[in-house]
């Protein structure tokens, strides 16, 4: 019995980690955008926002270590790198931009005398104290805040969708690329590798130490979780494509605000006026569980790299912290921009790693995670490249025509094909590396 109630907790606590800023933003819009194709979207946005973190927790489950342990066997020295670099990532971006979020849909639109430093301040303040309880985090995060996320969201989807109209067509041809991409922006892949940690530091907390019993209860968890987020999901893309034919959102604001103000005008045709209260509280409870995710997360590992070292833990929560209030003065927009070049870049190595991971170590030798992993971050540089270089250079012209070599390289994918490749060569190779030795 209490396996099952410690499942539901775990499994609460990881959806409410996940579900942040851009999880609640950018799926209506997808589906606005989309019109009656929003289920072509929707499949592409499952798989890089639900499948793929969903992968991360199943691997963690097998492995029960550190982020450390995900790229370990292509060198130490490079799973030290990328834990480092993902980490210094989520605390600048993803962790900044829920109180950009919560500042712009939240806090300016009600409180027009509060401005965005006096709000980070008091979000990133609440975070710095409920990091330095870390006991109870998985209680307060699995029994508390994820119910009240699931309750306003299914009641907006649920009555959004009992009073919606006729599909009408998309804004403009979409296609499931729109949908992965999107689900890039969402940053739960890597999510997947920071949060896992802070679970299993978590159920260690509470007094679970066998592995079995633990890698049985992050999995379950896991698929709790993941359930809760494709329901989400699917409802909210569905929800934007149906209103597109009840409201149009004017064109001249900036995308994060169309955002802000589809899901404002969503939730108050839903639920009426007392909508704009209900949203505020499901932006505020949503940006702040996945932000107290991001900062424990970061601090367990430092930590682990002191020698379990309290005192480096509190001073990476208040690194954290700090950053979240400078960088969290920036618009939503802004920090999405900023991170675009780094998602591209740090996304395919993480998705190949978590893949890497969930098998058998029999189908992933080091050298097979070697090979994988270089040839992911060759086949990634000109995606990358494209958002830092000026367009028109000859760098520029180059990268462009080395993308349109590589297929899927005109939709940001020219590295899934040569990593798929590289994989079954690693493996042919094992394989016959193995049958020569006998």
């Amino acid at each position: 019995m209490r396996l099952n109630r410690e499942t539901f907790i775990t499994g609460f606590a990881l959806f409410s980690m996940f579900f942040g800023a851009g999880n609640l933003l950018l799926p209506p819009m997808l589906g606005y955008n989309a019109g009656s194709d929003w289920w072509l979207v929707a499949i592409g946005f499952m798989i890089t926002a639900v499948g793929i973190p969903l992968l991360g927790i199943v691997a963690h489950a097998r492995l029960q270590g550190t982020m450390f342990d995900f790229a370990k066997k292509v060198s130490p020295t490079f799973s030290t790198i990328y834990c480092i670099l993902v980490y210094i990532i989520s605390v600048a971006i993803p962790s900044p931009r829920t109180a950009a979020a919560t500042y712009e849909t939240v806090i300016a639109p009600n409180f027009e005398m509060i401005g965005p430093l006096e709000s980070s301040v008091v979000f990133f303040g609440i975070v710095f104290l409920l990091a330095l309880n870390r006991t109870k985090i998985l209680s307060l995060l699995g029994m508390y805040l994820t119910p009240l996320i699931v309750i306003i969201l299914l009641l907006v989807i649920g009555i959004g969708l009992y009073s919606a109209e006729t599909l009408v067509a998309p804004v403009a041809t979409v296609t499931l690329f729109d949908g992965l991409i999107e689900g890039y922006q969402t940053f739960d892949a890597i999510g997947s590798v920071v949060i896992g940690g802070v679970i299993i530091i978590s159920l260690q907390l509470r007094g679970h130490t066998a592995f079995e019993v633990k890698r049985t209860l992050i999995f379950r968890a896991g698929l709790l979780a993941g359930i809760g987020l494709l329901v989400m999901y699917l409802g909210m893309i569905a929800i934007g494509g149906y209103f597109r034919s009840t409201t149009m959102i004017t064109t001249t604001l900036s995308a994060d605000l169309q955002r802000a103000q589809l899901l404002n005008t969503i939730s108050l045709a839903a639920l009426g006026t007392i909508g704009s209260v209900f949203l505020s509280c499901l932006i505020g409870l949503a940006c702040f569980t996945t932000a107290v995710g991001i900062v424990t997360g970061t601090a367990d590992y430092f930590k682990g790299i002191f020698n379990d070292a309290h005192t480096a833990y509190v001073a990476v929560v208040s690194m954290a912290c700090i950053l979240g209030v400078v960088i969290g003065q920036l618009d939503f927009g802004t920090i999405i921009h900023i991170g675009l070049p780094i998602i591209f870049m740090i996304y395919p190595i993480t998705i190949v790693l978590i893949f890497l991971n969930v098998l058998p170590d029999r189908y992933a030798s080091r050298l097979v995670f070697r090979v994988v992993v270089f040839t992911t971050i060759v086949c990634s540089l000109p995606d990358c490249i494209q958002f830092v270089i000026q367009e028109g250079t000859a760098i520029a012209n180059w990268n462009v025509y080395i993308r349109t070599l590589l297929p899927l390289g005109n939709q940001h994918f020219g590295w899934v094909l040569p990593a798929v490749l590289s994989y079954v060569l690693g493996i042919v190779y094992e394989l016959y590396r193995g049958m020569s030795k006998k």
